[in-house]
């Protein structure tokens, strides 16, 4: 069975803006991101990620926008990720969507995909959601954030990525 790390886009892997990222010349990818990646690829982690794009559902971009995207970062971190996930759904724009965090349908589909073992598999994610849709499959979880909120959200705390992948590299099981 494989390990894997669930990675969230948003906040994660690119820097969040208070509108939607769907540019690539809007996505810029925090430092550290890059290091981060390899360094969970190396330690023999499957990298999927696991994304809502609920700009799709309000029409203000295309599923097109978002793989030129995933794209745009697989050039730049020279292909480590191994698949990409994305709920396109909002219930208050088109329907309810089992896909969208915090339910797991994106983590359960991977999970079966690429016969994850989810004792040894992670999700880094920096909101509760994406918190909430790794504990549902069982996976342990990084809450990115720069303050740690009182009771903690994820297993772990890390600042960014970097911090996160080098945290769970040194995490043995």
């Amino acid at each position: 069975m494989s390990k894997c790390i669930f990675l969230d886009r948003d906040g994660v892997l690119n820097e969040d803006r208070t509108d939607y990222v769907y540019r690539v010349e809007d996505f810029v990818i925090p430092e550290g991101v890059i290091e981060g990646l390899q360094l969970l690829k190396n330690a023999g982690y499957l990298l999927i990620v696991v994304t809502n794009q609920a700009g799709i559902a309000r029409g203000l971009y295309s599923r097109n926008d978002v793989m030129r995207c995933h794209e745009y970062l697989q050039q730049q971190c020279g292909h480590l990720i191994d698949d990409i996930y994305y709920c396109p759904h909002h219930p208050d724009f088109d329907t309810q969507s089992l896909l969208r965090k915090p339910d797991s349908l994106m983590l359960e589909k991977a999970i079966a995909k690429y016969n994850i073992d989810v004792s040894r598999s992670w999700l880094i994610g920096d909101t509760l959601r994406d918190i909430q849709a790794g504990k549902r499959v069982g996976v342990r979880t990084v809450h990115i954030t720069d303050q740690i909120p009182k009771p903690p959200v994820g297993d772990q705390q890390a600042a960014n990525l970097l911090e996160a992948s080098k945290m769970v590299v040194s995490t043995t099981l």
